[in-house]
């Protein structure tokens, strides 16, 4: 009886509005930070976790606005916390009290909530744990101290040595420089740029969507209007697809008549560019749930496409004139898109992943024509599943050789393309005089030929 007096008071409390998004954006920072979920996978239809459930879609919306803020700029309310928590959050109910702050300080610092809306809601989250209720005044007194102290703790330090985990920060130190790590880890502090891909028309659906046409030929839109409600969605005119990751298919040429094998093809950004040229497509994914969204997606755009359940590294009974492997990797190069990638990730996996990487390499020279092209991406700016990738395997396939990416390929921008003539964007290429329309995800991208046999 008591248990349900109990479960009511806080349904009463949750209809409070904007508790239950808070409440819910609690439980999903702590499923990524202390479970490892992926963001996009806890905002999923139909996710496992349920933790939206009942809410309103402004209520997800402002949920994951919240959340993202709070990984964005983890670091940063970390620091602040720690200065105004002298001894540290109570051990009783520490997990339940630092998230409740966390979320607390992510809409002080970096959102636009009234502060007394994100104190007062965040006190009431506190008292919907009986282990926390005894330190509701100490969260008051905190988030009140916060408020005061908001342009120091703003102020204070780097966003690679703040906002980056220390692992990451010193891997971007050792591969690109500290000026350019400081630099990617500046960018990733940024709310994220939309940019679109076009079947046809650039100009007009520039105008149309009061877009920048970028040198790479993507359209970088400024709206913050929900996608699905934005001129040509509905009726399939373009999909939306960073100007980096919109690259490496327009290195194979596509063509009519080519039959092209898209491996790791889910949600299918590149498989549309290459069926939009009017190539034949293979689209090769081993999510069957993943490739349900390619093919919704290839239905909007009036775009066809060969669908295939299979694992790529056993994929057999094909002879492209092209492969384009996209494949999967750390994602380090999408942190501004997917600050959860910066808090999920560890050392570890990017041996593990880049061990992958070879083995569908190598079935992807298996699966192509001799004369054929190959072109390997990864969202990752991690050498080990790029430059070191490309290198070990040319070594081991002398049938192989580089076809080098010229500057004209990618829009004039030589900044992009490195020694061997291999693609490397990183998030803080691409600037703007506004820092939010600037950047471009981190990409790594080569073209490969396989020799034709030399008869003796």
């Amino acid at each position: 009886m008591i248990k349900r007096a109990a479960e009511l008071a806080r349904q009463e409390s949750l209809a409070i509005p904007g508790l239950a998004a808070r409440a819910a954006a609690v439980a999903i920072l702590r499923d990524v930070i202390t479970g490892g979920h992926m963001l996009d996978e806890l905002f999923a239809p139909g996710s496992g976790l349920s933790r939206l459930a009942g809410l309103a879609p402004r209520d997800i919306a402002l949920t994951r606005s919240i959340v993202t803020a709070a990984l964005r700029r983890l670091g940063t309310i970390r620091n602040a916390l720690a200065a105004l928590l002298a001894a540290g959050p109570p051990r009783a109910a520490a997990m339940q009290v630092e998230s409740c702050l966390t979320i607390a300080a992510a809409q002080i610092l970096f959102l636009d909530v009234p502060d007394h809306a994100a104190v007062d809601l965040a006190v009431r989250m506190i008292r919907l744990d009986q282990k926390a209720v005894p330190y509701a005044s100490l969260v008051n007194g905190v988030l009140r101290n916060l408020i005061r102290r908001r342009e120091e703790f703003l102020a204070a330090g780097s966003a690679l040595d703040q906002d980056t985990p220390a692992w990451l920060a010193a891997r971007w130190r050792k591969a690109y420089g500290e000026t350019s790590a400081q630099a990617i880890a500046a960018t990733n502090r940024l709310e994220p740029t939309l940019d679109i891909s076009v079947k046809s028309d650039l100009a007009f659906w520039a105008e149309r969507l009061e877009a920048a046409i970028l040198p790479t030929g993507s359209l970088r839109l400024s709206t913050h209007a929900p996608i699905a409600e934005l001129a040509g969605y509905a009726e399939g005119a373009w999909w939306v697809q960073d100007a980096a990751a919109a690259l490496p298919a327009r290195l194979l040429k596509p063509a009519p008549g080519m039959t092209i094998g898209d491996l790791c093809s889910a949600p299918g950004g590149k498989a549309a560019q290459l069926a939009a040229c009017g190539a034949h497509v293979v689209a090769v994914d081993r999510s069957a749930e993943r490739l349900k969204l390619l093919s919704a997606n290839l239905q909007r755009l009036r775009l066809e496409a060969e669908i295939v359940v299979a694992d790529v590294t056993a994929l057999a009974g094909y002879s492209f004139d092209a492969v384009l492997l996209d494949a999967p990797c750390s994602g380090t190069g999408t942190i501004r898109r997917h600050p959860d990638i910066a808090w999920t990730k560890k050392p570890g996996d990017i041996a593990k992943l880049a061990a992958l990487q070879a083995r569908m390499l190598d079935k992807a020279f298996e699966l192509v024509k001799p004369g054929g092209t190959i072109v390997y991406c990864v969202c990752s700016i991690e050498p080990e599943e790029g430059e070191q990738q490309i290198a070990n395997l040319l070594r081991r396939n002398p049938d192989l050789e580089r076809s080098s990416i010229g500057a004209d390929e990618v829009g004039g921008l030589g900044e992009l393309l490195n020694g061997n003539g291999e693609l490397r964007t990183l998030p803080s290429h691409l600037p703007a005089q506004e820092p939010r329309f600037a950047g471009l995800d981190g990409f790594f991208a080569a073209r490969l030929v396989r020799k034709h046999r030399q008869s003796r």
